[in-house]
């Protein structure tokens, strides 16, 4: 089991971040899946949260993505970052694409305050690494700017976090709200701060037939004065 050398991770049980599969991950997400994760009732909620929250009038970056972004309408400048090329090269959607495993290197290759948003669509379950993720999220987000997780009950187990797999839905939204709560932010005078507000959280579609969608997000603190 894994110990991560991170004292926030303290809060979650030794072996929370473990996988089925840990070979690397660029071999499992080589072959490109032209496909789509969750059902067109769950993904049409992607889109209308997206503008529910404006998403597309703004920079975004759409992190761990593939081929389809899932916006409303075409954003002022989408940047897509993912493991697989061609799959990002496919969307359409995009006007930058970035491959990346941030479960080998979380650092985002992009200066601070670049986004107005960050979205992250059905794969916030697979980071190894999600606290150093959110915080390098919140560093590229400018102040107010919002990231957004949403996710369903489907997944790749074997690629999953074994503390995932072991909850159910209302632990996931509360796993994910965690990660939103225990993100720092570092000021210019090097001392770190909470890097967001208190998280939202939504049951997209609960009376819905098909996958649920479940969304949270939150708003990126400006740094104190």
């Amino acid at each position: 089991m894994t110990e991560h050398p991170d004292p926030r991770y303290a809060a979650f049980p030794l072996g929370f971040f473990d996988r089925m599969d840990e070979e690397p991950d660029e071999r499992f997400y080589g072959p490109p899946r032209l496909l789509t994760h969750i059902d067109e009732g769950a993904i049409a909620e992607v889109s209308r949260l997206y503008e529910e929250l404006g998403v597309p009038d703004g920079d975004v970056l759409d992190l761990m993505s593939s081929w389809i972004s899932h916006l409303p309408r075409p954003a002022r400048r989408l940047v897509v970052l993912g493991m697989n090329a061609l799959e990002l090269e496919s969307n359409e959607e995009a006007d930058e694409a970035v491959v990346a495993d941030l479960n080998v290197d979380p650092k985002l290759p992009f200066a601070d305050a670049t986004f107005d948003a960050v979205t992250c669509c059905v794969s916030v379950d697979y980071l190894v690494r999600p606290l150093e993720v959110f915080d390098e999220v919140a560093r590229v987000l400018r102040p107010g700017g919002r990231y957004i997780c949403t996710f369903s009950n489907r997944c790749f187990p074997t690629k999953a976090i074994r503390g995932w797999l072991a909850t159910d839905d209302s632990a996931h939204v509360e796993i994910v709200s965690q990660y939103f709560r225990r993100s720092r932010t570092v000021d210019a005078d090097g001392c770190d701060h909470p890097a967001w507000d208190d998280p939202i959280v939504e049951h997209r579609n609960p009376d819905a037939a098909g996958d649920p969608l479940y969304a949270v997000w939150s708003s990126r603190r400006p740094d104190p004065t």
